[in-house]
């Protein structure tokens, strides 16, 4: 049994440089990239994954670094999720993602993880998806070929499976500056009050204009193979009046858009529920956050 969580040897490569990173993938077969580890480690341990050779790219300060200008929002994949989180500048302009951080591990893990390794993992339950998903990010792709961007909503093809080809890396998340006056909103339902996966997590946006929602985004972790968008719920509640009971009854649309499974954190319907509470919920801390306070049912 003692062997079961003990890594196996590997080749292990620690690149320079970005460039140098492409080339080591570019010709190497069967390999896996580390960052922070916090989840290839531990599919190491217990065989999960098996790999002749680790790529680390840790080091790569190419990789780190957080850019706001006027219209968007550079985020480099390999940045710490506690650096993200502890931004205050982020804090102010998309709340949603740095709640969601916050949501997730320890502040230990937090410093080790990082917002690419979150992403390429791609597990249903990644919790910096919907927050991503609602602020339209693209995701920048590179290898020695070229680079390309890629919505975020085309990135994640299932449980573990990306966009991503053999010889390529996610450098970089792109986020567009919110619109002024958008409120926006992360709650997660997990087993314990903090420290724990997700077993629904949802982010909201939304802007009003004279009471009537002008725009409006929800996306799901944790109940699909995948993080959505609801994109049918989202136009039932456009260019409706603000009202809590026309919310309470759009947000039950969204149990037509999840397909989610039952585990050992919550069974399918349990997850349906509570995608609804969850849903409304985050639209109205939205809805407060642009100074718009709904009276709740007594």
């Amino acid at each position: 049994m003692a062997s079961f969580y003990i890594i196996p040897k590997l080749n292990y490569y620690k690149p320079r440089t970005l460039k140098e990173a492409l080339a080591l993938i570019n010709s190497l077969q069967n390999f896996k990239l580390i960052a922070g580890g916090t989840d290839l480690v531990v599919d190491l341990k217990t065989g999960r994954i098996k790999v002749e050779s680790i790529i680390d790219i840790s080091s790569l300060n190419e990789l780190q670094y957080i850019k706001i200008n006027e219209k968007e929002i550079k985020i480099g994949a390999a940045t710490i999720l506690q650096e993200i989180c502890e931004n205050k500048a982020l804090r102010e302009e998309i709340p949603a993602l740095t709640e969601a951080i916050e949501s997730m591990g320890s502040w230990h893990v937090r410093n080790i993880a990082t917002i690419g390794g979150n992403l390429c993992n791609a597990s249903p339950a990644a919790d910096t998806a919907p927050p991503l998903l609602i602020l339209n990010a693209k995701l920048k792709l590179e290898s020695i070929q070229g680079k390309r961007i890629v919505p975020i909503e085309k990135f994640f093809h299932g449980p573990r499976q990306t966009e991503l080809k053999k010889n390529e890396i996610l450098t970089e998340i792109v986020i567009p500056k919110p619109p002024k006056n958008t409120g926006m909103n992360f709650l997660k339902l997990g087993r314990r009050n903090a420290f724990t996966l997700s077993v629904v997590g949802v982010a909201t946006l939304v802007s009003v204009k004279n009471r009537v929602f002008k725009d409006v985004r929800i996306a799901l972790n944790a109940i699909a193979p995948t993080p959505i968008r609801a994109y049918k719920t989202e136009s039932a509640l456009k260019k409706q009046k603000v009202d809590l009971k026309i919310i309470e009854e759009k947000v039950k649309i969204v149990t037509e858009e999840i397909k989610p499974i039952s585990d050992v954190r919550a069974s399918a319907k349990y997850r349906k529920e509570m995608a609804i509470v969850l849903t409304r919920d985050s639209i109205i801390q939205s809805l407060r956050r642009i100074g718009l306070i709904l009276e709740e049912k007594a």
